[in-house]
């Protein structure tokens, strides 16, 4: 292998590894909005589709990702089966970061009954600030945790 063929072949393999180690490192960031994703909203346990899916992508040992369980569940009680929550430790499993395209955890992605991706937000996201954008698309509050 020729010396600049395997400078190539170094520089490409170490860009790789610190992307990964971004990911795996990086709790936390702002908020923002993204694009849309073609995945389809999965039907909650009586076989109807959710309104909304809610993404959470963390891990269980990220800080501000724990801050987000007491969120996701009240979220799950306070709109009962219009929310569908769905937690992704992209630590064990960074095949969700990777098809969602994310930069940092936690991070947030609502998806509608058509899985089109219509908000995301990056780092911790209070449970009221979601309440105020479900009921914004529509959703009714059914219980107050």
């Amino acid at each position: 292998m020729t010396g600049p063929v395997r400078l190539r072949r170094i520089l490409l393999v170490l860009a790789g590894a610190i992307a990964a180690a971004l990911l795996v490192v990086a709790c936390g960031g702002a908020a923002g909005d993204g694009a849309s994703s073609s995945v389809p909203a999965a039907p909650d346990s009586s076989g109807a589709v959710a309104k909304v899916t809610f993404l959470e992508l963390g891990a269980d040992k990220c800080v501000p990702c724990k801050e987000m369980r007491p969120v996701m569940k009240g979220i799950e009680q306070a709109f009962g089966d219009q929310v569908e929550v769905i937690f992704y430790d992209v630590w064990d499993d960074p095949a969700p970061a990777n098809e969602y395209g994310i930069q940092m955890i936690p991070t947030q992605i609502f998806l509608d009954e058509n899985g089109e991706e219509f908000h995301r937000h990056t780092g911790f996201y209070p449970q009221a600030d979601i309440e105020a954008l479900l009921v914004e698309r529509g959703l009714e509050k059914i219980a107050t945790p």
